[in-house]
């Protein structure tokens, strides 16, 4: 039979036995023809979670007599009907131990080792080692070095693909391949706009593991090309591209844009992993979506008591950075409550530390939690694993005590003790817009005319620095920096750059809106001075009125 008419043919099949009586009406077929078959059938019997009918298949005679044929006169086999049949028998699950599987192996690796191979079946190859042999496999690196020798020009999506894949698990430390890889994030730049979301996400991810840093690029093409994908993503393909714009640091408004077009309408089927990620993706991008931080929130008081530990702390820990409530946020949180009874020895002490201290960030006091955290055994966990009582975990039980203190006086619980607490919270270098502090500083100096009257970053004996201190006597008197007697008032001006904000926002972060208002219990006045108050201010003397409004609202008086 012509072999286009009998792929036409086959591809009008759609059950095992419609293939079977078809087959069984053929006096002869070619290889490719067999081969061709053998994939028709994995097509309509295999899905997700296997083969649907495996005696129907596995049993019947042309079947066998297929497998017979493939396994006996393998050296007489073409090499597109040698590994389409591999594929489709390793798809159907065959043993990879049976001799029919060795067979097909032996004499693929013997044609390799003889440089009889196309770019299309090499690839076709490695793609089965993958699957039968996993990462380690040797032979994967023998395939790469065949493919150093072929013109990446002439390749298809699928070929460069495959590529990367084997790449990604051949290429050790060092640079062996660093050449391959250029040539081919070259031109993988030319076809970025024909890729599928599969092959986007699956390049996406083969950069981050090859540390693929330099090629800027190709990056932003794959980036900005993903956005269209996002409703066509899978859940782990979604979490690969993700990962990709986490790693590389890359920020494309169009593409939260569409996270948030499809997220809340997509929020119950999707797999709480990808929405973990998105929730992690838009914390550490410090993007505050409402759309998709209020449809996680309903996401998690439906279905958290089936999110794994690190789930639920992934949906709940960007609130707290972010600084956010939904509007269900009672509800939000009693869920939280309810689950962290249910499975509090479930979680690993820092994920539980972490998720604890985001909760008092929006002023959510898990105080029925707190003996526990405070409690010596708690505290040797926490010590005896990664990273252990690092200067980050210090400062975040630091800040549960000192919340518990200030904003939750009933609590009688243990405390933390000192050995336990940091003398100072770490600030970021990033957290300090310093050009913005120095307009400030200029400014308060025309307004008070010498130096001595205000200090900047001062560190308090409360964990907290302040960036700009002043000091008022009982009647108003502006007294020098350096006194420490008769002051019956302090000042704190929070000079909050954008880098305190969310993005595009003017919704405080989380650590700077419990700063602020820790600072006013301990007793301070706390003047807010943010970016965008000052940004349009022209020159000293502008900077010097607004500041004298916002500080001195009503007068001042400078001390002797």
């Amino acid at each position: 039979m012509d072999e286009q008419l009998f792929f036409k043919k086959l591809n009008s099949l759609c059950t095992s036995k419609e293939i079977f009586d078809f087959l069984s009406s053929l006096e002869a077929m070619s290889d490719t023809m067999a081969s061709g078959a053998l994939q028709r059938i994995t097509e309509v019997e295999v899905d997700d979670s296997g083969l649907k009918n495996p005696e129907g298949v596995l049993a019947n005679e042309v079947f066998r007599a297929l497998c017979f044929q493939f396994e006996y006169e393998s050296s007489k086999l073409s090499n597109t009907g040698l590994l389409n049949a591999l594929q489709a028998l390793i798809k159907l699950r065959i043993d990879p131990q049976s001799t029919l599987m060795a067979s097909l192996l032996s004499e693929g690796k013997e044609r390799l080792g003889k440089g009889q191979m196309t770019v299309k079946n090499l690839c076709a190859l490695g793609e089965s080692l993958l699957e039968l042999e996993g990462p380690s496999c040797a032979t994967l690196e023998q395939i790469v070095n065949h493919m150093q020798e072929k013109d990446i020009e002439k390749w298809s999506p699928r070929e460069m693909v495959m590529v990367y894949k084997m790449l990604q698990v051949t290429v050790r430390e060092g640079e062996q391949y660093q050449d391959l890889l250029n040539r081919l994030n070259n031109v993988a730049l030319n076809i970025v706009s024909q890729l599928s979301p599969k092959f986007t996400s699956i390049i996406l991810n083969s950069l981050v593991v090859l540390h693929q840093t330099q090629a800027v690029p190709l990056i932003t093409a794959l980036c900005k090309h993903s956005v269209k994908h996002i409703p066509y993503f899978t859940g782990d393909e979604l979490v690969n591209v993700l990962e990709a714009f986490l790693y590389f640091g890359h920020r494309e408004e169009i593409f939260t844009e569409a996270l948030e077009t499809h997220v809340p309408k997509s929020i119950f089927t999707l797999h709480p992993q990808t929405v973990s990620k998105v929730m992690q993706y838009c914390c550490q991008k410090m993007i505050l979506s409402k759309p998709i931080f209020d449809a996680a929130a309903e996401s998690f008081i439906s279905d958290a008591d089936r999110f794994s530990t690190d789930q639920i702390a992934g949906y709940i820990i960007p609130f707290g950075t972010l600084n956010y409530l939904p509007p269900s946020a009672s509800s939000l949180f009693r869920k939280l409550e309810t689950v962290l009874h249910t499975r509090f020895s479930h979680f690993q002490p820092c994920t539980l530390l972490k998720l604890l201290h985001s909760c008092v960030l929006v002023q959510r006091y898990p105080v029925n939690f707190l003996p526990k955290i405070f409690s010596p055994y708690f505290l040797q966990q926490l010590q005896a694993q990664p990273p252990g009582l690092d200067r980050i975990v210090t400062s975040q039980l630091t800040q549960l005590f000192l919340t518990v203190t200030l904003e939750c006086p009933f609590y009688e619980g243990p405390k933390l003790l000192p050995k336990y607490q940091v003398k100072a919270f770490l600030m970021p270098p990033s957290s300090l817009d310093v050009h913005l502090l120095k307009r400030v500083k200029t400014g308060l100096l025309y307004l008070l005319k010498k130096r001595i009257y205000f200090a900047s970053e001062v560190s308090t004996p409360y964990f907290y620095t302040v960036d700009i201190e002043i000091k008022l006597d009982e009647e108003g008197f502006v007294l020098p920096a350096a006194q420490c007697e008769e002051v019956h008032r302090r000042v704190a001006l929070c000079v909050d750059g954008q880098n305190r904000f969310c993005v595009n926002s003017h919704n405080l972060l989380g650590e700077e809106a419990i700063k602020q208002r820790h600072l006013q219990l301990l007793g301070y006045e706390v003047v807010q001075i943010p970016f965008f108050e000052i940004e349009s201010l022209q020159n000293c003397r502008t900077m010097a009125e607004y500041l004298h409004k916002k500080v001195f609202p009503h007068t001042y008086r400078l001390g002797c």
